[in-house]
């Protein structure tokens, strides 16, 4: 049996641990020191964080409460060690374990028109590499559900395919993770619109928008240029519900009123709410779960989240429907 070692990085909370008590959520309990773990086949990692807050350590209550990795294998369907005691131990398979809502965060919520949000972080400048989804409630800020795939390029050679994915996700220690499970894109929309069937949130027969829900994104790029460029590689035509979305920047900035540095990426607006981020930057499952939490920490402010954007899809022209936005 082969066994990878794979070296987790180290993140420090944004913000000063004296404000860990505003935020609308319970905070996962951050590693104090950098890891390397060993874990026979499956290879999965989110990278730890350190924080010298000594209140976390109140959290951290044996094996079972700690901070751990997610297994990106559980992530999308395909772990086979889930009776394996030792890789139970060594990575997380709840990923609503980071993403618990503190229930004093209900003061100040507002009523949404919308009842479910799906947030949205694509990877991949060339082509779609990950294409993860969560699921949150609108009313309860609580996360739902999670659809997350890696995604296999349909117009490279496998060396540019090779070279490509070592540098996107080698520096992470995932790129195996990729290689054992990534598919093309036409075959992961196919499981996506499975999946937002099964909540109920669209129907293929009928078409259209979403039902009662939206898409988050933070900025435009993923669903303005990423997806229809995708669909056009792929030969696929671009499916409605992608036809509006929410750009989170935007919203931000109009609810907060920023500087405008503060609201043109994720990184602003956490250190500008002292919203601490957890794994891996460009880690397309980590950058969804901290956008997650910086979409927790508006709805508990009582921002109202609403469309910011709209293609038209005859013309595919975007409108935008904020005056001020990013």
């Amino acid at each position: 049996m082969s066994f990878s070692k794979i070296c987790l990085s180290r993140f420090a909370p944004l913000g000063s641990p004296n404000s860990l008590s505003a935020f609308p959520f319970s905070l996962p309990v951050p590693l104090t020191r950098a890891h390397k773990l060993t874990c026979a086949q499956h290879i999965s990692c989110s990278c730890s964080a350190s924080s010298s807050s000594s209140s976390s350590s109140t959290h951290q209550k044996g094996a079972s409460t700690r901070w751990r990795p997610m297994c990106l294998y559980f992530t999308q369907g395909k772990c086979t060690m889930m009776d394996d005691v030792m890789h139970l131990e060594k990575f997380n398979h709840d990923i609503s374990r980071d993403l618990q809502v503190d229930a004093a965060a209900f003061q100040h919520k507002c009523s949404q028109d919308l009842d479910f949000f799906l947030v949205l972080d694509l990877e991949g400048k060339i082509e779609i590499l990950e294409f993860p989804v969560l699921m949150i409630d609108a009313k309860t800020m609580a996360f739902v559900d999670l659809f997350h795939r890696f995604v296999r390029p349909s117009k490279m050679s496998e060396q540019h395919i090779n070279k490509y994915i070592e540098g996107k996700y080698g520096k992470f220690g995932v790129d195996r993770v990729w290689h054992d499970t990534a598919l093309p894109f036409k075959e992961v929309i196919q499981q996506f619109e499975a999946w937002l069937t099964q909540h109920h949130l669209w129907e293929k027969g009928r078409g259209g928008h979403l039902k009662r829900a939206a898409f988050v994104t933070c900025g435009n790029w993923d669903l303005k240029t990423k997806v229809p460029d995708q669909c056009k590689v792929s030969q696929i035509k671009l499916p409605p519900y992608f036809m509006e979305w929410i750009n989170l920047k935007d919203v931000f900035y109009n609810f907060y009123k920023p500087r405008k540095s503060e609201a043109t990426g994720m990184m602003g607006m956490m250190k500008n709410r002292q919203v601490p981020m957890f794994g891996s930057h460009h880690l397309g499952i980590d950058d969804t779960k901290n956008i997650t939490r910086v979409l927790q920490r508006m709805l508990a402010d009582g921002a109202r989240v609403q469309i910011t954007a709209r293609r038209n899809p005859d013309s595919r022209n975007v409108q935008y429907l904020f005056e001020d936005r990013i």
